[in-house]
């Protein structure tokens, strides 16, 4: 057993700074490097372009990375995990063995997680007797089935934990938690426990510490961001994990950024809900348990944490056609800018009535004054506003109704208040609505897989 290991964040979404996982695995030592690419969205994204193209699927920047970084991962001996796979982490494997044979690599193991993908098993599911019910309002889903994108449940470290037993040297997942692609290596390298909630929640804490990339080094700072130094090369989190469940939060020394008590804290307060209770696959921890001592040199010691056991569920992330959608925007110019965009506003809003269209929602933000803190903005000095954007956005479930309102934006620029540019780009055009809907499922319903890829030449 290791006395410790150092798991590096590469990505906190998909689109996060690229070269963040190329700096984490050159610029010092670390064993692991985890890399969070999906979100509820991008479920929806992804099983869109495989519908149209059976090769996609995945985050389809991955294995130009991978072709960066592999052999440099290959001679230090990071393994590499992530949940980029998206709907199609095979193909996603696949394109990851083209880029290792023609970087002249030798030999190399992905592992492929499979089963969370659901989207064509939902009538047998039901007949079972779940019927995904959703957990905000309660319907069942059988009366969007039929019009169901994605459905995808949220595995978490178990199934990773065997393929690194596996001799993975890349594990590919689909939608996994973001805490679990953390997790996962502390079991495997100090033969935790799984049934040790309290290791188990130290390990999905650290997970949620990385999950954001340098959300916890510095970047989106709440507290005195401008005491962040060099966030242009802002350098991403680092977990120093313990077998006995201590974790020391840092960054690799001479990049931007800080890692102290308050850019971690800032971090745990992220996307909870009870904190007492922090509901994943593999536990359930608390996070009013934790403990951080700020050890100074950007480092952050985080221990003695408490976890509960899981639940007998899985969460599943749906996402479902809902209509259409457009938006578009005009810009007017100092004096009366303001009381400019509201009548232009108005004026548009009853050429739409008048022409009969059916919405679901007529949406205006007034950027520059309202678009961020809505009815709580505090009101303006027009005198003193050099420009206020007009937005106006709509959505329906008749396309026909959303493509006339794409029609109408442009005419206000000649037939409205005067003083307007900022148009460009043509004419909105409508766009799918993809709604989401959580539920559960019975762990007992579902079964991850692990699939082994293995090059040797």
């Amino acid at each position: 057993m290791k006395d410790k290991i150092r798991i590096a964040s590469g990505q906190g979404f998909w689109g996060d700074l690229i070269d963040a996982p190329f700096h984490q695995v050159t610029k010092g030592k670390v064993d692991y490097l985890v890399m969070d690419y999906l979100a509820e969205v991008t479920m929806s994204i992804l099983q869109k372009q495989k519908i149209r193209n059976p090769v996609l699927g995945y985050a389809r920047d991955l294995p130009d990375l991978l072709k960066r970084i592999l052999p440099i991962c290959m001679d230090k001996g990071v393994k590499i995990i992530t949940n980029g796979g998206g709907v199609n982490p095979v193909a996603c494997a696949d394109a990851i063995l083209g880029i290792a044979v023609k970087s002249n690599i030798n030999k190399l193991t992905i592992a492929v997680i499979l089963g969370d993908d659901i989207r064509d098993n939902i009538n047998e599911i039901i007949s079972a007797g779940c019927e995904l019910n959703n957990m905000d309002s309660g319907e069942s889903i059988l009366h969007y089935k039929d019009k169901l994108v994605s459905a995808n449940v949220y595995f978490g470290a178990s199934p990773i934990v065997e393929a690194l037993k596996k001799g993975a040297d890349v594990v590919i997942t689909g939608r996994t938690t973001d805490t679990g692609l953390t997790l996962a290596p502390m079991i495997y390298e100090f033969d935790w426990d799984k049934n040790n909630y309290n290791l188990m929640a130290a390990g999905t804490i650290a997970g949620h510490i990385l999950e954001c990339g340098a959300q916890s080094s510095g970047g989106n700072f709440l507290g005195d961001w401008k005491s962040v130094d060099n966030m242009a090369e802002i350098g991403f989190p680092i977990a120093e994990a313990y077998p006995n469940g201590e974790v020391i939060i840092t960054k690799h020394p001479g990049t931007g950024g800080k890692v102290t008590f308050e850019t971690v804290a800032e971090q745990l307060l992220y996307e909870i809900a009870d904190p007492s209770a922090y509901i994943t696959p593999d536990c359930v921890a608390d996070f009013s348990s934790i403990k951080l001592q700020d050890l100074g040199n950007d480092k952050v010691r985080v221990y003695d944490i408490k976890g509960k056991e899981a639940t007998a569920f899985y969460k599943v992330s749906c996402s479902y056609a809902d209509g259409y959608t457009a938006s578009g925007s005009l810009t007017y110019s100092w004096p009366d800018a303001l009381s400019k965009a509201r009548a232009a506003d108005q004026i548009l809003r009853k050429r739409l009535d008048n022409l009969g269209l059916k919405f679901d929602e007529i949406r205006t933000e007034f950027i520059g004054y309202n678009s961020t803190h809505g009815p709580l903005s505090v009101k303006i000095d027009e005198d003193n506003i050099n420009e206020i954007m007009l937005r106006v956005a709509v959505r329906s479930k008749e396309y026909e109704s959303v493509k006339r309102f794409g029609m109408e934006i442009a005419p206000l620029i000649l037939t409205g208040p005067p003083s307007v540019t900022g148009f460009a780009g043509g004419r909105p055009r409508p766009s799918e609505i993809i709604a989401y809907w959580p539920a559960l499922i019975p762990k007992k319903l579902v079964r991850p897989e692990v699939k082994i890829l293995e090059l040797k030449q």
